[in-house]
């Protein structure tokens, strides 16, 4: 496997953590998000995205272990990160502790039960993969930002870059696979090893049935959903998103 040379930077001191953010955005996504007062904190741009290289292909072992390589390049020596990723960041945080070593993950906002997003994306393929592409994208994200400040929404929407053949590599598995085996790469990716600390947190409540499935798949999960905000949680609420952070992972 050939790893990409992510762009990313480094801030702060003390344990790693490593940020993801989420399809067509990039690393300064997280810019409201403060830890280096606590933390080294590692912000990537993930391939194809920002200012990494643009290069196929894009499933999740080849992100993971794109990410993995800049830890390495960083501090090879350092004790295992803390991985936060968002929306498909938050797949992507969840790979890496598959294939990797993490002290652990903070998906937010990201259902890994990838069943019902495939039934709402594969109808939209020929859209996504014709001239439709970008009043779909334009569409989905303009439904997701919930209750985030209107500024906020428009710095999201300044760095936002969607790329077609990025996304559609991305979202191959939702497009390309059956059910079964979209549901058999779930269980795979899902496969953390025993104990791995799992926050997930979410601004769309996804009910009591999705947290009942992700912990019979990640028996060590915690659910949490901070309702009304949307998509992005940790932006509308970003003090509350770090102490929660911050508390996580000294429980563990």
């Amino acid at each position: 496997m050939t790893t990409a040379p992510l762009a990313h930077d480094v801030a702060g001191s003390g344990p790693r953590v490593v940020l993801l953010h989420g399809i067509t955005e990039n690393r300064h996504s997280w810019d409201p998000i403060h830890l280096e007062d606590r933390y080294t904190v590692l912000r990537v741009d993930l391939r194809g995205h920002g200012e990494s290289p643009r290069t196929a292909p894009y499933d999740l072992a080849t992100l993971a272990a794109d990410v993995r390589a800049v830890v390495d390049e960083v501090d090879p020596d350092g004790p295992a990160p803390l991985v936060v990723g968002h929306s498909m960041g938050g797949v992507v945080a969840t790979a890496y502790a598959h294939d990797h070593p993490v002290r652990g993950v903070v998906n937010v906002d990201q259902a890994l039960a990838l069943g019902a997003m495939q039934a709402q994306v594969a109808p939209a393929a020929p859209l996504l993969r014709g001239d439709g592409f970008e009043p779909f994208v334009q569409q989905m994200f303009a439904s997701l930002y919930g209750e985030l400040d209107p500024a906020e929404v428009a710095r999201l929407e300044a760095l936002r870059s969607p790329e077609q053949d990025v996304v559609l590599g991305m979202w191959s598995p939702l497009l390309d696979l059956s059910p079964d085996e979209l549901a058999a790469t779930v269980a795979e990716v899902t496969a953390l090893p025993a104990g791995t600390p799992y926050l997930s947190l979410h601004g769309i409540d996804l009910g009591p049935d999705y947290a009942a499935w992700l912990t019979s798949v990640i028996p060590s999960a915690v659910v949490e959903t901070w309702t009304p905000t949307g998509h992005y949680p940790h932006l509308a609420a970003p003090e509350r998103f770090v102490e929660r952070v911050v508390a996580f992972d000294a429980g563990h």
